[in-house]
């Protein structure tokens, strides 16, 4: 089965797992299975028309999904599919002086 790591701040909604085993084939497949096991995840990572949100990258090994084949990229039963959610936040207090 696929792994599927789960980000430090998704932890809080997956009873703090750092991985997942998943029967998906396909990179979206493998998703929505670990959001449907724990529901509180799904609103992080899906947008209101089932789709991975736009600001959730999602690599398959070392290789964005993006340069692949999107959501349709496939698995392999090794592969690791890691969720890197945006990163926001801050102040440009700083540069303004």
């Amino acid at each position: 089965m696929a792994k599927v790591i789960i980000p430090t701040p998704l932890r809080k909604f997956t009873g703090n797992q750092r991985s997942l085993a998943t029967s998906g084939v396909t990179v979206k497949e493998a998703i929505t299975d670990v959001a449907s096991s724990f529901p509180d995840l799904q609103k992080h990572l899906f947008d209101t028309n089932g789709n991975i949100r736009d600001f959730v990258r999602i690599y398959v090994g070392e290789e964005d999904i993006k340069v692949l084949d999107n959501e349709s990229t496939r698995l392999s039963e090794d592969s690791v599919v890691s969720i890197i959610p945006a990163i926001a936040g801050g102040s440009d207090k700083n540069l303004q002086q």
